[in-house]
Parts: structure tokens; C-alpha cells; sequence
């Protein structure tokens, strides 16, 4: 049975019959983010992931504070890594089950797990003094949460969502476009305050600082690698209305 087409992937054949239909050669500047994002009625993540697979296929090049290039049109039909996932799916996905799982987290929590946690805090702390890429306190903090919720089902797929990131060709893409690491900062302010509810066994503040920070998470990752405009505020959702679902 042939495997369904995942939603970037989708896009991606829509783009490629724009450029068709506007007779661009290799070499031309095509349309803009914004522009592919209005045509084709979906929101600006949906197009980045779009473009950012067709980059790793060599159709086109994204030139920072220039635009969007065609390179060839050689390959009419998307490829790309079928295990691949596009980020900011990735994101909500994580937003979704990670909310959750913190909720859960708060109520189940023991003093071990706070102090395993506040030591990768520390660890992240380190990592971005150093100026070194390293994420690895980052990437602990959020796998502890899900250890501490005591459920192996979980625990495991959190790890999976984290696996899959590590492996993604369009995650190690998006960062190639991000020139600042202050953002880091912001994100360990974040799990400040997530820790600091678990601390409080209040699943309902660790369910939405969990929400909060992985909205920081997307935000920021649609403003930092805008090509176009550093501006951009990355709105796709209404935090207010998306917050909702927890009321």
C-alpha cells in the first residue's frame, strides 16, 4: 500500500505547479514566502516546510534578505526523506503531547526527579554560556519530564518525537538559517517556569507553561529563519484562542 503524502510534501507539488504556471527559469527569483503561502491557502509554516524540503532537493535556494531562487526543475516530483517530518509539524505535535504530559507530570513528580531536572537546567544554562550547539540539557529536561510521569507508553513517545528531530534533514535545514542564539535564554526562562509548577504539583500551570513554551518555541523559529522579513511575528494560531482548549 502506497504511503499517503505528508502535508509538506503536499504543498511542495502545489509550489512546484506555481513556478511551472509562471514560466520561471533557473536563475529567477519566485515568489516570495508570503506570496506561495496566499496562493496556495495555507499558513506561512506550511510553505517554509515546503520550501525548505525543494531546498534540500536542490530546486531551489533561499538567499537571506533576497528571496527564494529557482535552481532546476529537473526533479518534477518531490522526494526527500519519506521518515523526514516537516518542524513546525513536529512542533505541534510536541505541543499537544508534551502539554499534556506535563500535566500528568506535576501529579506524579518526586523530589528525585526535580533535582534530575534542575541539574539539566543547569547543564542548559552551561551549554549556552559556552556558545557551543549543544542542546543536550534541553533535550534532557523535557525527556525527564516524561520520565516522571511514570508511564513508559509516554516516556517512549516523547523519545520518539525527540529521535525523529535529530534525524530530520529539514530540522538541521531550518537551523542552518538561524545566525543568534539569544533565543536560548528566552526558552530557559521557560523551564524555569515549567519546573517551578511541577515544584508546585500544579498540573494545570504545567500543562500551559508547557503549551506557552513550545508556542515560544514555533514563534521564534518562524522569525528567525524568515529570509524575507526579520519582522515577521510568525503568527499562524491565536495563542488566546489555541489556550482555550485547556479551559
Amino acid at each position: 500500500m502506497a504511503r499517503a503524502a505528508k502535508r509538506y510534501q503536499e504543498v511542495a507539488e502545489g509550489l512546484r505547479a506555481l513556478i511551472v504556471q509562471g514560466g520561471y527559469a533557473p536563475g529567477d527569483r519566485i515568489l516570495t514566502e508570503r506570496q506561495i503561502a496566499e496562493h496556495l491557502q495555507v499558513g506561512r509554516s506550511a510553505a517554509r516546510e515546503a520550501i525548505l524540503l525543494m531546498e534540500i532537493e536542490g530546486v531551489l535556494e533561499v538567499r537571506k534578505g533576497s528571496g527564494i531562487y529557482l535552481k532546476a526543475m529537473e526533479n518534477s516530483t518531490p522526494k526527500g526523506d519519506a521518515n523526514d517530518i516537516g518542524p513546525f509539524e513536529l512542533i505541534q505535535a510536541r505541543q499537544l503531547l508534551e502539554s499534556a504530559v506535563a500535566g500528568l507530570a506535576a501529579s506524579t513528580v518526586t523530589k528525585a526527579d526535580i533535582v534530575r531536572m534542575r541539574d539539566a537546567l543547569e547543564l542548559e544554562r552551561s551549554n549556552i554560556a559556552s556558545g557551543a550547539q549543544d542542546y543536550s540539557g534541553d533535550e534532557l529536561f523535557h525527556r525527564l519530564i516524561a520520565e516522571a510521569t511514570q508511564n513508559s507508553v509516554l516516556v517512549e513517545t516523547v523519545n520518539g518525537l525527540w529521535e525523529k528531530r535529530e534525524g530530520s534533514r529539514m530540522w538541521a535545514r531550518l537551523h542552518e538559517r538561524i545566525f543568534v542564539s539569544d533565543y536560548r535564554l528566552r526558552w530557559l526562562d521557560d523551564h524555569s517556569v515549567i519546573l517551578s509548577a511541577l515544584q508546585r504539583r500544579d498540573p494545570e500551570a504545567a500543562r500551559r507553561a508547557m503549551w506557552q513554551h513550545l508556542e515560544n518555541v514555533r514563534v521564534t523559529l518562524l522569525e528567525l529563519s524568515d529570509d524575507e522579513d526579520p519582522g515577521f511575528d510568525g503568527y499562524l494560531f491565536d495563542s488566546s484562542e489555541v489556550s482555550k482548549v485547556f479551559r
